[in-house]
């Protein structure tokens, strides 16, 4: 479960707060992900100097604003775990994503999310759903798909752009 130190057949267990529930916003402010239990979510490591960075940025955007009144939520989580493409503080990583992509949706603390310091919610998304080179984050932009029940259904490439995956989003948002 991703809300909480329970893990059971990689789905995530609704409520309480700690351990894997709990992250912190671009402020270092602390936030329960309970709060998006029902929602469908796209959770993305974001980078603001990657090559994929206008595309994706771009993209996510324009699939906020399109969904988020049918139930979608996008947590972004900077990383500068690749090449050191998010360099800034998170605050910075913030208001590069708000000023120039307009981002609406939530950026999160940078984060790692690969090897023995990475992010809870990042090892349990990664044992829920592994990709091309095992459970290892290939690069910035990887994309997991958060059904509204907490069950972990999609894993995208960052090469896979925001909007080739708008139908798996509609699926699970119920809207097809």
């Amino acid at each position: 479960m991703i809300f909480q130190n329970i893990y059971i057949k990689k789905k995530i267990k609704w409520g309480g707060g700690g351990g894997v529930g709990l992250e912190q916003d671009s402020k270092g402010k602390d936030v329960d992900l309970s709060i998006y239990k029902g929602k469908v979510l796209l959770i993305v490591n974001v980078a603001s100097k990657c090559g994929f960075t206008d595309s994706n940025y771009s993209q996510l955007t324009d699939l906020y604003n399109k969904y988020k009144h049918k139930g979608l939520e996008i947590l972004a989580f900077p990383c500068n775990q690749f090449l050191k493409q998010e360099p800034g503080t998170s605050q910075e990583a913030h208001e590069f994503a708000c000023t120039r992509y307009k981002a609406e949706y939530p950026i999160f603390q940078k984060v790692r999310v690969n090897g023995p310091n990475a992010e809870p919610l990042y090892k349990f998304l990664k044992a829920s759903k592994t990709g091309y080179f095992g459970s290892r984050i290939k690069w910035n932009f990887t994309k997991f798909l958060v059904d509204t029940e907490g069950n972990v259904i999609g894993r995208y490439s960052p090469t896979t752009s925001p909007m080739a995956i708008e139908g798996d989003i509609k699926n699970a948002l119920g809207d097809v």
